[in-house]
């Protein structure tokens, strides 16, 4: 009798269910269709191609073209100006990283702390985070325009405080405006700052994110144990943030890596002054849509650029993982 109902309950009943999981996957293969469509034409169909090209004589708007092998890369390895580009770009990303990391850790531990019991949190972090909504166009285009020479905002506001620049035409002193754009130490710091200013906000949420993940079992118990908050901050919140802060430093040098636009439109569009400003993507783009038009060595230069990346994202995550935790998962493999 039992193996009837299970015959039963296990026949017309399981294939009805069968069928409408089928429905229910063609379904899905329907709604993934657009995204896996968009990223075939506009990601892997350009990537193919780029990696194609580099490996080609193309130039200018011409069709044919011939393949040349390495030759392409052999040129990048010697080439100055790639190496000059990725140096600036180091700079650049280093001056930016670092008191982002800093300021954003300071303002996730405070606003994380529920000791302190800040009123109007959720108005700080709307406020932190706005500077990430904007575009990076129009803030490059707003900081030009405050720092132009030699009626911008800021040189106006220097010259009321009396601080200007002094040149000597024919021996004669000159009071001048500062031509921030004219100097590289101001250029980079003022790209530098931007960069800063735009990303510490999501650098803060990711944080506080991490913060918030930590079980709070761990505080009071270090609370009951009598520790401060410097103690369960030193002790507790930075160790075990640590993943958090490792993920945040390789997609803060991916994004270095990538950048373009703010250097493009503070600058001539070709990384002045002295080419200082320079980055690789904005090398590139000099190189493959410039006056020369080289293509195919503007593809080997963002295939390098791309092998750069892949190579600091495996150095940054063999030197700073936790080697603890390796340790106890080959103890645990060996038991």
């Amino acid at each position: 009798m039992i193996q009837v109902v299970r015959l039963f309950l296990g026949g017309p009943m399981q294939k009805r269910t069968i069928s409408f999981e089928r429905k229910l996957s063609r379904w899905g293969y329907v709604f993934v269709a657009p995204f896996v469509l968009a990223f075939c034409i506009f990601n892997l169909w350009p990537t193919i191609n780029t990696f194609v090209l580099s490996f080609t004589d193309l130039k200018g708007f011409q069709r044919d073209y011939n393949f040349v092998g390495f030759m392409n890369f052999i040129r990048l390895v010697k080439d100055p100006y790639f190496w000059g580009a990725l140096k600036n770009t180091f700079i650049i990303w280093g001056f930016n990283f670092t008191p982002q990391l800093g300021l954003a850790l300071l303002l996730a531990i405070w606003l994380s702390d529920s000791r302190l019991n800040l009123a109007g949190k959720g108005l700080f972090r709307a406020v932190i985070y706005m500077p990430n909504l904007l575009t990076a166009a129009s803030v490059a285009l707003l900081y030009r325009s405050l720092f132009s020479y030699p009626v911008g905002p800021v040189n106006q506001f220097l010259r009321m405080l009396g601080i200007q620049v002094i040149n000597y035409v024919n021996d004669v002193p000159v009071r001048e405006a500062v031509n921030f754009f004219r100097s590289v130490p101001f250029t980079r710091a003022i790209v530098a700052f931007i960069q800063w200013w735009m990303w510490y906000g999501h650098t803060v949420i990711m944080l506080m994110a991490g913060i918030t993940s930590i079980p709070g079992s761990l505080y009071e118990a270090a609370l009951v144990d009598g520790a401060n908050s410097r103690q369960t901050t030193w002790y507790i919140t930075l160790p075990l943030l640590r993943p958090m802060m490792l993920f945040i430093l390789v997609t803060s040098m991916i994004g270095g890596m990538q950048m373009f636009d703010i250097p493009f439109l503070l600058t001539d569009r070709f990384g002045g002054p002295d080419n200082k400003i320079r980055t690789t993507v904005l090398y590139q783009y000099n190189v493959a849509f410039g006056s020369a038009s080289d293509k195919s060595y503007g593809a080997a230069i963002s295939i390098g650029i791309f092998i750069v990346t892949i190579i600091l994202a495996c150095l940054i995550f063999f030197f700073l993982q936790d080697r603890s935790e390796i340790k106890k998962r080959k103890k645990g493999g060996a038991v």
